[in-house]
């Protein structure tokens, strides 16, 4: 079992900047990928990024790709989400996943408004 925690959303005008954070507990290891999925009003649940379990390796959405950033702290089991540039669009409810022998893990979710 492995318990996901976001944090750091808000409102924010366009232009502006968030962090997201992700805290993991339970059966954590620093052996598994992470990600960041976004689902606005409407519409179906999207990819945003994801890192390798080193950290060497990160993939992005193409549309935030230069405006995100995602990394990770092994030593905090927490997994984040820098957001620069924020577009009105980047508006959603913002999860945190990860799948730990063969489960898919979700957080609760943290939302992220952007006025225009």
């Amino acid at each position: 079992q492995v318990l996901l925690v976001e944090s750091g959303g808000g409102l924010v005008q366009a232009g502006g900047s968030l962090r997201l954070s992700c805290a993991a507990s339970g059966r954590t290891s620093s052996s598994y990928a992470m990600g960041w999925f976004r689902q606005a009003p409407g519409k179906e649940r999207e990819f945003v990024a994801s890192i390798s379990w080193s950290g060497g390796n990160t993939y992005y959405e193409d549309s935030v790709k230069g405006r995100f950033t995602i990394s990770r702290d092994n030593a905090k089991n927490t997994v984040y989400l820098q957001m620069n540039s924020l577009k009105p669009e980047d508006t959603a409810l913002y999860y945190c996943n990860t799948g730990v022998g063969g489960v898919q893990y979700w957080g609760q979710g943290t939302q992220v408004t952007v006025s225009s």
